[in-house]
């Protein structure tokens, strides 16, 4: 089913999304990767504040490539999202809602997305181009000395997405794969 929302992320947008969704997202995220997760969560764990405000946010694992004169951004593809899963439950506690990135996710991020009602979406890999489109600006927020993993503010308008683990804890991955074993039987 073909979805739109807005950001901030609610309950009642989450609660509505499905595994295997298709969603198009318009409004503020933010993009964060390995170096930046691994500062927010120390900051965290030290009871500092996150450098944007991270409840019922959105956060898209992406590192992009330098803009090119005329450009927002660069080339704007996600990150492997596995890469982010040991600091993703404690985010989730502080308020994160939902991840965009590529990839499956470790039991506990899964968890997590159960226990806080939150989501995972999956952008297409491969596509960073394209997705840099949809992307209409983009600033540095926090560690700009991290070069591209620094954390930006990002306006979206309708990115696409497609819902890879919802609030329930279905994950399309697993879906996908009984699918097409049944189908072999």
């Amino acid at each position: 089913m073909e979805k739109y929302i807005k950001t901030p992320l609610t309950d009642e947008v989450i609660q509505s999304l499905s595994a295997g969704d298709y969603v198009y997202v318009t409004g503020t995220i933010y993009s964060a990767r390995d170096a930046a997760h691994k500062r927010m969560y120390e900051a965290t764990l030290k009871g500092e504040e996150v450098p944007f405000p991270i409840k019922d946010s959105l956060v898209y694992y992406l590192g992009p490539t330098p803009e090119k004169e005329g450009q927002v951004i660069g080339s704007a593809g996600p990150t492997t999202s596995s890469r982010m899963d040991k600091y993703t439950p404690l985010l989730m506690e502080k308020g994160l809602k939902g991840m965009i990135g590529k990839g499956k996710r470790s039991k506990e991020v899964i968890e997590a997305v159960v226990k806080n009602k939150g989501i995972y979406f999956a952008a297409v890999g491969g596509a960073g181009a394209l997705l840099s489109k949809k992307i209409k600006s983009s600033k540095v927020i926090a560690y700009d000395d991290l070069g591209t993993e620094a954390i930006r503010e990002l306006y979206v308008e309708n990115f696409p997405v497609i819902v890879v683990i919802d609030c329930a804890g279905n994950n399309l991955y697993d879906i996908a794969v009984n699918e097409f074993l049944n189908s072999q039987k």
